[in-house]
């Protein structure tokens, strides 16, 4: 069994924070003991390799300027121009940390991930094995125009979510809307390439019209949760996550306690959220949609969090196969398991790739 996180902040992290994704969380703890940084790291190819993480979305994450708090000291930009500069020193760092390691491989094509998935076997040294990543776009504004995304697709990106916040294509988390006439028009771009919709972050209006709109084969929600657990705007209602499922689709959750909990803030225990409750979103997921094929982890570690603010029971990505463990216990069967510990983000990923 492998698992596929579907969603990573990596080069933000490295460009942002100096975390050299090649160091174990371990390390990149030592360097930053005593710093806030990111929170406390929890993710490195070291943990990742070892817990059996084989294919990551790896995100070219941009945001406008004065869209967070957060994001205060980080670089953001005010126009298009400036947020695809701000994509593409991301997508230069991606290029050097593949140039520069010889266990991790660009996914571009369906025979890229077979060469990925091959260092998995069984019979493969472990000391062989890659990690794949797949280039996913967290906020379209770094497309100039819709048909600009024919130089991000050669570039490799093969998973667009149009927003963050609001973006020139659409309405975003806590910021509500529709599709614009460019997000419509940026749809039928990426049908035409058979890239991967995202549809984590786009406002409700949004998600729901580009559910209709959009005539690609693959749609997925790289890093949502349920509302039932999380009950804002940021997250899915079971009328999404039924239409997501109409369409096939794959939604991420998010071991993420803010992610969650309606009750859980940023300095309360870690135990107050056990691992269970993570395993209670997935469940909730497979009893709206009717089956496991729907479920997925996008796990968004370190993305704007760290440590102390995942479950109790994780403390890197490392640990996040004991959830395989744990979803045994509800009474999962194998397949079941293999499906929302990787499968089904693979299912996705050969539908789109050339």
């Amino acid at each position: 069994m492998i698992l596929v996180d579907a969603h990573e902040d990596i080069a933000y992290n490295a460009l942002r924070f100096g975390r050299d994704y090649r160091r174990s969380a371990y390390e990149i703890r030592q360097i930053e003991q005593g710093t806030s940084a990111n929170g406390i790291a929890t993710t490195g190819l070291p943990n990742a390799l070892l817990g059996r993480m084989a294919v990551v979305f790896s995100t070219i994450f941009t945001a406008p300027k004065g869209s967070s708090t957060m994001l205060a000291d980080s670089p953001t930009y005010e126009t298009p121009r400036q947020a695809y500069e701000l994509a593409t020193r991301q997508w230069d760092y991606y290029q050097r940390l593949v140039d520069e390691s010889d266990q991790i491989h660009l996914i571009t094509t369906g025979k890229d991930l077979d060469k990925v998935l091959a260092t998995w076997a069984d019979d493969a040294p472990a000391d062989k094995r890659l990690q794949g990543f797949v280039l996913l776009m967290e906020n379209a504004d770094p497309i100039l125009e819709p048909k600009q995304f024919e130089e991000w697709y050669e570039r490799g990106v093969r998973v667009v979510g149009p927003a963050w916040v609001a973006s020139r294509y659409c309405g975003g988390t806590s910021m509500p809307g529709g599709l614009t006439d460019l997000g419509r028009e940026l749809l039928d771009v990426l049908a035409n390439f058979k890239a991967i919709l995202d549809l984590s972050h786009m406002a409700e209006q949004a998600f729901l019209e580009a559910l209709d709109a959009y005539e690609g084969d693959v749609i997925i929600a790289s890093h949502s949760n349920p509302r039932k657990f999380r009950s804002t705007d940021r997250h899915l209602s079971d009328q999404m996550i039924r239409l997501l499922a109409e369409r096939d689709g794959v939604m991420g959750i998010v071991p993420y306690n803010n992610f969650l909990s309606d009750t859980w803030r940023a300095g309360d225990r870690k135990s107050d959220l056990p691992l269970t409750v993570v395993i209670d979103a997935m469940d909730h997921v497979c009893q709206v949609t009717g089956s496991a094929q729907h479920v997925g982890i996008g796990y968004d570690f370190d993305g704007g969090f760290g440590s102390a603010s995942i479950p109790d029971g994780l403390d890197t990505v490392t640990d996040l196969f004991s959830i395989s463990a744990a979803l045994r216990t509800r009474g999962y069967s194998e397949s079941d398991i293999e499906a929302i510990m990787g499968g089904n983000f693979l299912r996705k990923l050969r539908q789109a790739l050339p």
